[in-house]
């Protein structure tokens, strides 16, 4: 059985490391870099791709954060990193008894706010009222 769930995990890691390409910031737009640097002066940054979009990753405030641009380096949304503590309690109690692996909260570029919790290597994602969101 062990067996089994281990090839299932390099097997989702193996499809979802095929949906987002590494990118040497070269290969990244003008725009999209140009955008990034307005907002995070002198930041060590790495790009992927995901589909039409631009992925920074990067630490700000000594947390792991990364935002989504599109081509013409519009953020879409922010992700950061976040304690399980500090998820809203609404989301605290649907999680609750599971065991979270990594937790983050993304703020749309509209100011929604979403929650995401991976769980068994799956990520779960709520609004702060403990309803689950599509993304």
């Amino acid at each position: 059985m062990k067996k089994i769930i281990v090839v299932l995990l390099m097997l989702g890691f193996v499809v979802s490391a095929s949906y987002a390409q590494k990118l040497n910031a070269s290969k990244v737009p003008a725009a999209v870099t140009s955008a990034f640097a307005k907002n995070h002066v002198s930041t060590k940054v790495s790009w992927t791709k995901e589909e039409t979009n631009y992925e920074a990753e990067f630490k700000l405030n000594g947390k792991e954060t990364s935002e989504v641009y599109t081509a013409n380096g519009v953020v879409t949304e922010t992700e950061t990193e976040i304690k399980v503590a500090e998820f809203p309690d609404a989301v605290k109690m649907k999680l609750k008894g599971q065991k979270i692996t990594e937790a983050a909260k993304i703020t749309k570029a509209d100011g929604t706010v979403i929650y995401e919790a991976e769980v068994n290597g799956k990520d779960l994602l709520f609004d702060a009222k403990g309803n689950p969101v599509k993304k």
